[in-house]
């Protein structure tokens, strides 16, 4: 963005497109107040406190084109900390349409995407991971993923980073005081207590690196996938989650031949459930492209729910398949289904099973369990203790590097580099955490 872009007053409709009982319009600028006070009969608006709202109507010349009511925020004191307006009117895209026109006939500019919240960071209002934080709020589907954006929205993450910067500029700073005073053969940091300093680093930047898993499910959802053999009851079980006919249920096996995919959320958390066809060799070229699919999805996924048909299955087969499960790298829950039909022999020999849970997709109670089941297999409990939470891919990589940086550091340090090359280390990890904020940012950022 240029600095005239930047100096410009732009104005974009903040709710989503279509037609609704209202709609917002928002304004941010330094003009913002007089242009909008130009279509606006009311109050005047260039004398009114910051912080209130105020109904009038927008007119075009002497026609009414809507009644609205105007809300004002003078800066800084502001989502942008420029002079804002918001305008509540009617939801028709047309009359939306309408008032954005004649804004823009003042001399507003209709917004390009994501420039309230570039403005709101250049504007010094947040960093950039906060400033990234603001979509991930806006696309939150579960009550795990709005408290991690919200965390780092307000800074969570942000002051953990400040934190390790902070410590880490302390010992850069004796560093380079160092390579000043070079002819005096002078030591201002202690070498053993500058990589003590480093590992200590190392430590919180591994647990925040390795948050990232956890984060990642929180953010994006888990993919689970629901497989087993031809009618092992997958498709009640999707059915009996979602508590909706999703899935077609019959007694003829090979009835699921592609995949049927939907969300729930259990716990807070967003899981998309991928129903899937049963596996078995088939001469059925349609199903045994479903077969294929799952096969394929499984190796995907980030749980696999392998339901075994109490009715149909010995106590051998159900082990032989537990077996090959444990030999793929994707963590399982075996469902041992229709436990309400089956040998009451059988389903007390599999009821001390380790990976196994014994269930009737019909009996909620069953279900609650399995959900609970589901919850401790995807080891959300880190994120349950209040600690910060990587959720973002970008954060995650400059945080490698930085860890790369830092290991660096420590075998500079052992193997007796000078200290222009130590200096030149600890600055670049001292960048790439600083790109995490917005400390230090580059053109692409």
């Amino acid at each position: 963005m240029s600095n005239l872009e930047h100096q410009d007053t732009i104005v974009a409709l903040a709710t989503p497109q279509g037609v609704s009982a209202l709609a917002v319009i928002r304004l941010s600028g330094e003009d913002a107040i007089d242009i909008v006070n130009q279509v606006f009969h009311g109050r005047d608006l260039n004398h009114v406190e910051s912080h209130t709202l105020h109904f009038g109507t927008i007119r075009e010349n002497d026609k009414i084109v809507d009644e609205v009511l105007v809300s004002v925020f003078r800066a800084p004191r502001s989502f942008t900390k420029e002079n804002s307006i918001e305008i509540s009117c009617h939801g028709s895209m047309f009359i939306v349409q309408q008032i954005i026109k004649l804004l823009v006939l003042q001399g507003a500019r209709v917004a390009k995407a994501g420039e309230y919240t570039q403005r709101a960071f250049l504007n010094g209002k947040f960093d950039l991971a906060q400033a990234e934080a603001v979509a991930d709020i806006i696309h939150a589907d579960s009550e795990a993923a709005r408290k991690a954006a919200m965390d780092q929205m307000r800074g969570g993450f942000s002051n953990e980073i400040k934190a390790l910067r902070d410590e880490l500029i302390h010992f850069a700073s004796m560093i380079e005081l160092e390579l000043d005073f070079s002819e005096e053969d002078v030591e201002f940091a202690d070498r053993e207590q500058l990589k003590g300093l480093i590992n200590n680093l190392l430590h919180k930047i591994n647990a925040l690196i390795q948050s990232f898993e956890v984060g990642n499910v929180i953010k994006n959802g888990v993919p689970t996938v629901i497989a087993g053999k031809p009618n092992a009851g997958k498709s009640t079980l999707l059915n009996a989650l979602l508590k909706e006919e999703r899935a077609i249920v019959s007694d003829i096996a090979g009835t699921t031949r592609d995949m049927i995919e939907d969300e729930i959320n259990i716990g807070g958390i967003s899981f998309r459930f991928i129903d899937t066809a049963g596996l078995r060799d088939t001469a059925d070229t349609i199903e045994a492209i479903g077969v294929e699919k799952a096969r394929k999805k499984m190796t995907e996924a980030s749980l696999i729910l392998y339901l075994f048909d109490l009715t149909n299955e010995s106590l051998a087969d159900i082990q032989a398949d537990v077996e090959r499960l444990e030999s793929q790298p994707v963590p399982f829950i075996g469902i041992a289904n229709k436990s309400d039909l089956a040998a009451p022999e059988l389903v007390k020999e599999l009821g001390n099973s380790e990976n196994i849970i014994t269930i009737s997709a019909k009996n909620p109670d069953d279900l609650h369990r399995l959900e609970k089941e589901i919850l401790r297999k995807v080891n959300l409990e880190g994120f349950k203790t209040g600690d910060t939470i990587v959720t973002n891919l970008r954060h995650h990589e400059q945080l490698v590097r930085t860890k790369e940086a830092l290991q660096t550091v420590i075998a500079g340090i052992d193997n007796g580099v000078t200290n222009d090359f130590t200096a030149m280390d600890i600055r670049q990890a001292l960048h790439h955490l600083g790109e995490i904020t917005g400390q230090i940012t580059t053109d692409d950022l």
